[in-house]
């Protein structure tokens, strides 16, 4: 074989490999977003671009035809053009575009693509970019026009990543390899004809795209992570207040002497509120809905040592066969306890006696609220929310 078809048959057997390995990484991951869908099909096309090469490299070498030669390179300028459509459409997905921006630039590119297609048939007649003499590939003086809405596409997807201002260096950087490279790259294929350097440098582009946005990716769900972990503190805190803390264990310290079983009761109920918290800093899943209520039972236990038969719950819980996040649901009964019995029973008489009632149906529309016992000091008011 002569030194060129080498050459170009490495190149894509190793662009062929790369591409099969992030194509898998990719495939494999169970929750994709959509900018990775839309890199899989580019990859997945990529690879298609360069095992369609290879096969064309050996055929080559024992057949040729003036036909052969013009439908193998018409193939191979379309196949040019759509994978720089699906780099346009993977960028869209991965950049926030303004929606008038992206619909402007997303016709200016299917206009483009359409005309270059029928350029590229029209070649076939008129060889106008090029042609086949005696089963040879020959340049025409108008190649380079064959490569207007690739060198178009990739001033516009520059412009648009470089100037978004959402886009930190390592993400321009990787969109500025891929656009910039395919330049430099012709020009060295026109003083080393018959070399495939453009697919060389689609492996480097698309290696340098891959490796700056995992990375910047890797990143970005590090940083969401830890905003998860001190988002789950912040909960964990705003639950466990010192006001409570005190409040429980003053109840529970006056309760020893009076009720020792009530009492040791309590300070179970106590110990598993605690635990309860305290595993929600580290739960990541959802948990079953009738934990979250045991817990949210555990934590009116403790509030009715302090107001005692003032305080009557209903749950009224026909559906519990699904999952919540962790302390979802707690906060809203404490604000019902907090913002309904605190502050009413200010102004109202000691003995009124309050009822919390908890719902949730097969709608999932959970309602909480205070509801005035129909006795002495009841006045008017009837039922009142006091949680959403």
């Amino acid at each position: 074989m002569e030194n060129n078809t080498v050459f170009n048959a490495t190149v894509c057997i190793i662009g062929f490999l790369i591409l099969a390995v992030h194509l898998i990484s990719i495939a494999i991951k169970k929750d994709k977003r959509k900018d990775e869908k839309e890199l899989l099909y580019f990859f997945l096309f990529t690879m298609i671009h360069f095992a369609a090469y290879l096969a064309f490299t050996f055929i080559k070498q024992v057949y040729t035809s003036d036909a052969f030669i013009i439908a193998f390179y018409t193939t191979f300028y379309i196949m040019n053009n759509i994978q720089v459509l699906l780099l346009f459409r993977y960028m869209s997905s991965y950049v926030d575009v303004p929606e008038k921006t992206d619909i402007v630039i997303s016709t200016i590119n299917v206009s483009l693509f359409i005309v270059y297609f029928l350029f590229d048939i029209a070649n076939i007649f008129t060889g106008i970019f090029f042609k086949s003499i005696d089963g040879v590939y020959t340049r025409s003086p108008l190649m380079v026009l064959s490569q207007g809405y690739q060198f178009i596409m990739f001033i516009i997807i520059a412009v648009v990543t470089l100037s978004n201002k959402k886009l930190n260096v390592r993400e321009k950087t990787a969109f500025s390899i891929y656009c910039f490279l395919p330049f430099v790259a012709i020009i060295i294929q026109n003083l080393l004809p018959g070399y495939a350097i453009a697919y060389a440098s689609i492996i480097i582009a698309i290696e340098g795209l891959f490796v700056f946005l995992s990375i910047e990716r890797n990143l970005e769900l590090s940083r969401q992570e830890q905003k998860n972990k001190e988002s789950q503190i912040k909960i964990m805190i705003s639950q466990i207040q010192p006001h409570f803390i005190y409040n429980s264990l003053s109840s529970i310290s006056t309760m020893i002497t009076i009720d020792p079983e009530k009492a040791q009761c309590a300070l179970d109920n106590f110990t598993e509120y605690l635990r309860h918290n305290l595993q929600s800093l580290t739960e990541t899943n959802m948990i079953p809905f009738e934990k979250e209520l045991q817990h949210i039972k555990t934590y009116v236990e403790l509030e009715k040592l302090r107001f005692d038969n003032r305080l009557n719950v209903i749950y009224d819980t026909k559906v519990t066969d699904f999952n919540i996040p962790p302390l979802s649901i707690q906060p809203l009964v404490e604000n019902s306890i907090k913002h309904g019995i605190l502050k009413t029973e200010v102004i109202r008489h000691e003995k009124d006696c309050f009822i919390a009632s908890l719902r949730y149906t097969r709608r999932h529309a959970m309602r909480v609220r205070r509801q005035q016992n129909a006795g002495k000091g009841g006045g008017k008011g009837g039922n009142q929310a006091a949680g959403a």
